[in-house]
């Protein structure tokens, strides 16, 4: 069976990683491709071998399609997605889920009551380093979690200008949403529930006005959550847009993980560092290095982060690959709906707590 999918959205995002993983599976047609930009709109299908393009996201959908993959900007989740889903669509639908709990909530519920398959791409839980540690974790290398450490440190926000990921109308929020909503995916992955949060959150950076010059609410360019899960241990998580980090792609991720019977570090360069560590309770000296089994790899490339990333979502058919399949399966896939939507209710109780001077808040 063919997958029959529809794109809306013609970003850079769709044409890094949506499009070459859509093109690497055997199984899939994409049917059309809706934007807001005629020619752009036209470019892109010209450039991907799409038959259809519209400037219409509802016309795309009114066409033969099995499925359809939301990749616009935040402000447009909640509507194309409630608009595929009424039509009986499996949906793909970028983080956040929506720009507030109410509209991931909705949107959740739509999904559930019509029975379909959706996903929510938190792109980080397919990457080797992460899957090991929660292999790792799984395996009972920490034994009763204590704490966990996750940093995302990248500088795309440096400069200043006009973004709609700082506009807190289109997107929700700044970086809690964009960056902080990957680490509360990945924190609930590893360690379980969340059950109270607190927020600090700056806007280090004044941010331009908007080209139409209409006021806005600027979105926090760094944060730092503190966590609690269910289990009693606690995390940090902190993510900044505005640091400099001198590697080819200006971005690092670093963990650590604290339990009763170990420690596990963890580390992405985006050049070539891709490495776990660990000691166990007792051990003495510098961590020793945890080899990323060759099961995890699979057979995507290990020289540089970038080769990596591009084989996992490509090659081995990570994330894309699942949701296909789930749709010609009809069984649920993960990240879904329903983690997008608690995502989304943790990030809402980051900002208010960052706004209440970093109140811990339960969830």
């Amino acid at each position: 069976m063919s997958v029959r999918v529809g794109v809306v959205g013609t970003s850079w995002w769709a044409d890094a990683m949506y499009l070459p993983a859509l093109r690497a599976l055997d199984n899939v047609t994409v049917v059309g491709v809706a934007g807001r930009d005629q020619q752009r709109t036209a470019d892109f299908a010209t450039r991907w071998e799409i038959a259809q393009a519209f400037t219409d996201a509802d016309q795309l959908m009114d066409q033969d399609l099995d499925a359809v993959l939301i990749l616009a900007g935040n402000e447009a989740h909640y509507r194309l997605t409630m608009a595929a889903l009424e039509r009986g669509l499996d949906v793909l639908c970028e983080k956040p889920l929506g720009r507030s709990t109410s509209e991931a909530t909705e949107m959740a519920a739509l999904a559930a009551a019509t029975n379909t398959i959706t996903m929510v791409p938190f792109t980080y839980r397919y990457m080797p380093i992460f899957q090991h540690v929660k292999q790792l974790i799984d395996d009972g290398y920490l034994g009763e979690p204590r704490h966990l450490g996750l940093r995302y440190f990248t500088g795309f926000a440096r400069e200043g200008e006009y973004a709609w990921r700082f506009d807190n109308s289109e997107a929700g929020s700044g970086v809690i949403g964009d960056l902080g909503s990957h680490w509360l995916y990945l924190a609930r992955w590893m360690f379980g529930e969340i059950v109270a949060l607190g927020a600090t959150s700056s806007r280090f950076v004044p941010r331009a006005d908007r080209p139409d010059g209409r006021p806005y609410e600027r979105g926090e360019d760094s944060a730092v959550l503190t966590a609690r899960f269910e289990s009693g241990a606690y995390a940090t998580l902190q993510v900044s847009a505005v640091c400099w980090e001198g590697s080819g792609f200006g971005q690092t991720h670093q963990l650590d993980a604290h339990g009763r019977d170990g420690t596990l570090y963890a580390s992405c360069d985006w050049q070539t560092v891709q490495e776990v560590k660990g000691l166990k309770a007792g051990d003495s000296g510098p961590p020793k290095t945890l080899p990323i089994p060759d099961s995890i790899w699979g057979n995507a490339r290990r020289d540089t982060v970038h080769n990596t990333y591009r084989d996992v979502f490509r090659q081995e058919g990570a994330m894309v690959g699942d949701f296909v399949r789930s749709v010609q399966s009809r069984r649920p896939c993960t990240p879904n709906f329903d983690d997008g939507l608690r995502v989304q209710q943790l990030c809402d109780v980051a900002v208010q707590s960052a706004g209440s001077d970093g109140a811990m808040m339960p969830v």
